[in-house]
């Protein structure tokens, strides 16, 4: 299991890419598995998940 500082390090390089590969919020999403469900780490990324796919839904 990763830290929550591993993750978010990984989770913002992940997100630097997304214009450039569309998967990228699906594998940023799956690397927030790594913190514990009730982390508010994971819960505020995954937030912030769902408004960039909010985005990416609106451009298309």
């Amino acid at each position: 299991m990763l830290t929550e500082a591993e993750v978010q390090r990984s989770y913002r390089s992940i997100l630097k890419r997304m214009e450039s590969e569309p998967e990228a919020i699906d594998r940023a999403e799956e690397l927030l598995d790594e913190l514990r469900p009730e982390s508010p780490l994971r819960l505020r990324l995954l937030q912030e998940i769902e408004e960039l796919r909010k985005r990416a839904d609106s451009k298309h």
